[in-house]
């Protein structure tokens, strides 16, 4: 594939969503560890950060981390901080090329000058916490002061990986990551292009093709298979939530991986994905056979459906006993935990099963909800 340099030209649709999705996904996580009690540090990495903007001067994601970090017109996350004199964000951009790397920077201290201008604080609790960096990824993610902030339990992480391809993120990499405490990813990949090249000994490097089983997928399912593949990479007792979304450009099937060590990240993420998509939280197009936008065969089923029917399935078979097992479960599947609780509630009033404990009907926040037990009649 021959390299384009993104921010030379104006960003497309597709790019323009992706933006956006990082822009919810920042926008949910940031206030959880900024108002967090027992973290000390945020660390929020943009590790492909382009130059900031495009050439019509539309915002990319460098910029986008910063001013959601404001906290709006209102700069309520920048009180915050200045008020939490205890704590600490940083914010590291990393950008290869040495030119985007000088003109990002110029761009986000601009930014702060100019927000300077209109801010209500005397101090502004960003203007040092900017790093710029100039390494390739694996070099940086393997120094030894950032594997020491990864590990350590009282920083937050938020990292962005919007790499060129898939070749970032290999089996190392992405078990270094997910192995992080208090760690949440969103990464990009290609994934019409790793299907492509599928046989080609350089995308066997990053991707052990030949444990993915190509022909089960339509193109557009290209990209649900590849978290798949990430899934796959997992020890099977881990407790751990990857969601997909396919972004589908031209003929080509891109999209995110969402990656979180607790529920309440994967909630975060999953309500971005769902306002995007509010058919099935997944794509901007249709995928996996589910009635979607505007569908003229009513023989389809819905996402929420679909997985509804599996989740009485599995309860009806004894295989679901708790509600918090039926909330997790649910989310794994890409769905909001809502459809555990309204398909649970609904199988007690047809009598099917009943509750031992005291019932609830905790749909967010599900790492808080009241396990309760569900009996088959």
């Amino acid at each position: 594939m021959a390299k384009k340099d993104i921010n030379k030209s104006s960003f497309d649709e597709t790019t323009t969503l992706k933006l956006d999705i990082f822009r919810g996904c920042f926008r949910e996580w940031y206030p959880v560890f900024l108002h967090h009690g027992f973290i000390d540090k945020v660390y929020v990495y943009d590790m492909f950060a382009g130059s900031g903007r495009d050439s019509e001067g539309d915002e990319g994601s460098p910029l986008i981390l910063l001013n959601e970090a404001k906290g709006g017109e209102k700069r309520k996350h920048c009180e915050t901080l200045l008020k939490k004199r205890n704590k600490e964000v940083v914010f590291t951009f990393n950008e290869l090329l040495q030119d985007k790397s000088k003109e990002l920077e110029n761009v986000l201290r601009t930014n702060l000058i100019e927000c300077k201008k209109s801010c209500k604080f005397d101090n502004c609790p960003y203007s040092g916490s900017m790093r710029f960096t100039q390494q390739e990824f694996h070099k940086l993610i393997n120094t030894s002061e950032v594997k020491n902030i990864l590990k350590n339990n009282r920083y937050a992480k938020f990292i962005l990986l919007d790499q060129y391809g898939f070749k970032e993120v290999d089996t190392e990499i992405f078990r270094l990551l997910v192995n992080s405490p208090k760690t949440d990813i969103v990464f990009f990949v290609a994934s019409s292009f790793v299907k492509r090249f599928r046989n080609s000994p350089e995308t066997k490097k990053y991707i052990d093709t030949s444990k993915i089983d190509w022909d089960k997928a339509t193109p557009k399912e290209v990209h649900t298979l590849i978290k798949e593949y990430y899934q796959s990479l997992l020890p099977k007792d881990k407790d751990y939530f990857l969601h997909a979304f396919t972004m589908k450009k031209g003929s080509n099937y891109y999209g995110l991986i969402f990656c979180s060590g607790h529920s309440f990240g994967m909630e975060k993420f999953m309500r971005v994905c769902w306002k995007v998509d509010p058919e099935a939280g997944e794509s901007n197009c249709e995928v996996g056979g589910f009635l979607g936008r505007g569908s003229f065969f009513p023989e389809l089923e819905s996402k929420t459906a679909s997985v509804e029917n599996e989740l009485r399935e599995l309860v009806l078979s004894g295989e679901i006993t708790t509600n918090i097992v039926g909330l997790n479960y649910a989310l794994k599947l890409g769905c909001r935990p809502k459809v555990f609780v309204d398909t649970i509630f609904a199988l007690e009033k047809e009598g099917r099963i009943q509750f031992e404990g005291e019932p609830n009907k905790t749909a967010t926040d599900i790492h808080k909800a009241k396990e309760f037990r569900i009996v088959v009649k």
